[in-house]
């Protein structure tokens, strides 16, 4: 009498039903942009840094230095209690600044009253290397893959504001 042998792989399989070997719509990519490498520890908000980092290809370090040239020249107000850091935050003036700074330009998707027209899906958004600002979030996407520290897709249905590309 042979007696069969349950495997892990054979289960899978099995659970599966034959579609192991089909591949995986890969839709996020753990990338730091080089905080790690630049000497940088534990988590932060750095994600308009990280992100431009990605985008521009220039150095976690070269996009922090910018940050905090025009950070300098910030005022606090009653609104902006402090002025913009790289690991905790940036304004949006300052953002601005700082792509135009790394020549990147900037694509609306959404106008005041025309509600969420586009999510942060590979099929919503343009082919190519962009930085995408959602709300409260700035991520970069290549090729329709999120390169973050985290998938802030909230499975395909967070809205875009609009996107930084290069200049060609």
């Amino acid at each position: 009498m042979s007696e069969s042998k349950i495997t892990l792989e054979g289960l899978i399989s099995e659970a599966l039903n034959g579609h192991i070997n089909k591949p995986v719509n890969k839709t996020f990519v753990f990338n730091d942009g080089g905080a790690k490498e630049a000497g940088f520890k534990g988590r932060a908000d750095d994600c308009v840094c990280r992100s431009f980092a990605i985008v521009s290809g220039k150095s976690y370090n070269e996009v922090a230095d910018l940050i905090n040239e025009f950070s300098k020249r910030e005022r606090k107000s009653k609104r902006k209690r402090n002025k913009s850091t790289v690991r905790s935050g940036v304004y949006k003036a300052t953002v601005k600044k700082v792509a135009e700074a790394l020549d990147l330009v900037w694509t609306p998707t959404m106008s005041i009253g025309s509600g969420c027209t586009v999510h942060l899906r590979s099929d919503e958004l343009p082919s190519g290397t962009i930085a995408v600002n959602c709300s409260l979030h700035v991520t970069a996407m290549i090729d329709g893959v999120i390169h973050d520290t985290h998938d802030p897709s909230r499975n395909g249905t967070r809205c875009v504001y609009g996107y930084w590309s290069k200049q060609s």
